[in-house]
């Protein structure tokens, strides 16, 4: 059980650094999945007090890698911060008390969202604009999401952080990596104060993470701007489908 954990965590550290979502759209769904069929049963708000330590190993090779590579506005990171961990804060507890149909219908609406954002700027040229005065609220609100489901917020920060902040597609999704690494701890001690963590899954997720996000990072820089959004939101798709057959069928 503890190997397969380890794999998910190398899947999800590979495609969370190269997407910047932090892993736990692989992470909680794949947990879910996988566990039940090996004897260890999981609930949705033990999946994601899991996955928080996914996103904090996310955030901390990723945003390594991509410093290195000069992507991360460090600047925009600090300021925009502070919001995603008051969010993260608010959905933290949020995700003790509300039932898991409720969890996961939300977390499936959030993907769709999402995906259809960046479907719909695929022809937008990647250059730098003004950001909107909507980004530090959207930021708020994808830090809620990330302490509700798990996900590191990358879904929301991304494309607010593209489409809101003006950023490349590419400094976006490096930024985001940055921030969530910093949401992250809140998160994880609210859960582990919950009584929902499970420090085994965690540690064999965390490490699986940790070497699959450094590898991301480095492939990333190899994939076109146009495809790394299509393969974003293709993901989001699979991901929001499989959710909303499980809870809802």
């Amino acid at each position: 059980m503890l190997f397969a954990t380890v794999v998910i965590g190398l899947i999800a550290g590979v495609l969370g650094a190269i997407l910047g979502l932090g892993g736990g759209v692989v992470v909680v769904p794949a947990l879910e999945f996988m566990l039940p069929r090996l004897g260890h049963p999981i609930t949705i708000q033990q999946a994601v007090a899991v996955s928080q330590f996914s996103v904090l190993a996310v955030g901390l090779s990723g945003a390594a890698a991509y410093l290195q590579q000069g992507l991360v506005r460090a600047r925009t990171g600090y300021l925009l911060a502070p919001y995603t961990i008051l969010g993260g804060t608010v959905g933290s507890v949020l995700g003790l008390v509300l039932p898991a149909q409720v969890v996961a219908t939300v977390f499936a609406a959030l993907l769709l969202y999402s995906a259809f954002n960046l479907l719909s700027g695929l022809k937008r040229v990647e250059v730098e604009r003004p950001p909107s005065p909507l980004v530090p609220p959207a930021m708020t609100f994808a830090g809620v999401m990330s302490g509700l489901l798990g996900i590191g917020g990358g879904t929301v920060q991304v494309p607010v952080m593209n489409l809101l902040g003006g950023l490349p597609i590419r400094q976006a999704i490096a930024t985001s990596t940055f921030i969530m690494g910093l949401t992250a701890v809140a998160n994880a001690l609210i859960y582990q104060a919950g009584g929902v963590l499970d420090p085994a899954l965690a540690c064999a997720v965390a490490l699986g993470v940790l070497i699959g996000a450094r590898a991301g990072a480095g492939l990333q820089k190899k994939i076109p701007d146009r495809q790394l959004k299509v393969f974003f939101s293709l993901l989001l798709l699979f991901t929001a489908g499989q959710l909303l057959w499980k809870y809802w069928t």
